[in-house]
């Protein structure tokens, strides 16, 4: 089991260290490389809309694995979605600038994000279900959780590393300082599947693998027998997805924009993705004791209550104020986080959970995190302010709350028997 669990999570570090790698660099390096021919709000905005495509390719990717994850297992699909993200962020960090070939530049990074997006699609279900369906039954939340608490543990790797190539000058930094965290993913991938080698398949998985011919198209029969449960999963993920799309990226932009210093902006986001694994830890556990709704709802009201301050304090354009903001503000999406894996698995049964899970985390990535900084830049762009983006964000976080009182809870449910 100690096996597993470190697969599930050192997995999701390294996959999520590529995955937000990108997140960073399209706030603070691609709009200097990638679009320094537009305006420098159009160059943000098209910086942010790669990222966009990226997430939109989650669901792709969620889907695809998901499909081989329910009909052949869930081991080879860990191996294989680690490969594809390590050997496309690797490929990121030697793309030429715009100025070197033109617009090919940009193309090919939105290639490479699209590749990105398709494997991390299928690894969060993956490295998800191979904890959760090892796991006693009272400890699933824990378990599940590996795969998210990697998240923040990338983003520490990713941030940290960036935050360490931009105290070089900035010509140098933006010539090829920030490549260097990029090529450095290939070192990762190679140890992190030598782990994922080594683990075992899913119990679970192994129990119904006779049946593999039956199931022929995992995503039509989760559309058709569980749309209720598919709807609940993706708004309730949105939750927590939207505050890491204004905690990861926009606010970093934004608070660079306004005249904070980008290293120590840099290094305060690691302090905002330690308050995250902090807290997701502590909800997992509570999650297992008191079920899985109760956090997932607290976490939720904490982060109604919190909107207008966290986008005040970030509006200040002060290292302090963006501290606080980000600090609190990935404290309580941890907290949202912890619970989320498990409370999404023990929404479908063995044969479909794969591509179930995957079907609403992927595509509540893609709506909360994938858009939400593209369209924070674009609202405050348009009113001059945060006041619109604040209302429209509590309305989205609003109906999340409405969504988990709806679901039922699952802490006791036998996996086996649904």
């Amino acid at each position: 089991m100690r096996r597993i669990l470190l697969s599930s999570f050192s997995g999701s570090v390294i996959e999520f260290y590529d995955f937000v790698l990108y997140v960073i660099s399209a706030a603070v390096v691609f709009p200097h490389v990638f679009f320094n021919n537009l305006s420098p709000t159009m160059a943000t905005i098209s910086s942010f809309v790669t990222l966009a495509v990226g997430y939109a390719a989650r669901p792709l990717g969620g889907v695809i694995f998901g499909h081989f994850g329910d009909k052949l297992g869930r081991k080879g699909v860990l191996v294989t979605t680690m490969l594809i993200m390590g050997l496309s962020t690797m490929a990121i960090g030697l793309l030429p600038a715009t100025e070197l070939i033109g617009v090919t530049a940009p193309i090919l990074l939105i290639v490479c994000r699209v590749l990105q997006g398709v494997a991390v699609g299928g690894e969060w279900g993956g490295a998800m279900l191979i904890a959760l369906e090892n796991a006693p039954g009272a400890k699933r939340g824990f378990a599940a959780s590996f795969a998210s608490l990697g998240a923040p543990a990338g983003a520490m790797l990713a941030t940290g590393s960036v935050s360490l190539a931009s105290t070089l000058p900035q010509d140098q930094f933006l010539s090829w300082g920030w490549r260097i965290p990029f090529l450095l993913s290939f070192v990762l991938v190679l140890v992190g599947t030598l782990i994922r080698l080594k683990v075992t398949e899913s119990p679970l998985f192994k129990s119904l693998d006779q049946e593999a011919e039956k199931r022929k198209t995992p995503i039509l029969e989760v559309l058709r027998l569980y749309p209720k449960q598919v709807a609940l999963g993706i708004i309730v993920a949105i939750s927590q997805l939207t505050i890491d799309g204004i905690a990861t990226s926009w606010a970093v932009n934004h608070a660079v924009e306004l005249g904070a210093d980008r290293t120590v902006i840099l290094n305060l986001k690691i302090l905002g993705s330690i308050a995250l694994l902090i807290a997701a830890i502590i909800s997992a556990r509570l999650s297992d004791r008191w079920g899985r709704r109760l956090p997932l709802a607290a976490g939720i009201v904490a982060a109604l209550i919190f909107v207008f301050p966290m986008l005040n304090l970030i509006q200040t354009g002060t290292a302090a104020g963006f501290a606080a903001a980000v600090i609190i503000g990935q404290f309580i999406q941890g907290f949202i986080l912890g619970p989320l894996a498990a409370f999404l698995a023990e929404l479908f049964p063995t044969r479909l959970r794969f591509t179930g899970a995957s079907l609403c985390f992927q595509t509540a990535s893609t709506l909360g995190s994938g858009f939400t900084p593209l369209i924070a830049t674009s609202l405050v762009a348009a009113s001059g302010g945060i006041a619109v983006l604040g209302w429209a964000w509590l309305g989205v976080l609003a109906v999340c709350l409405v969504a988990i009182l709806i679901a039922s809870e699952s802490r006791t449910r036998d996996l086996s028997a649904i």
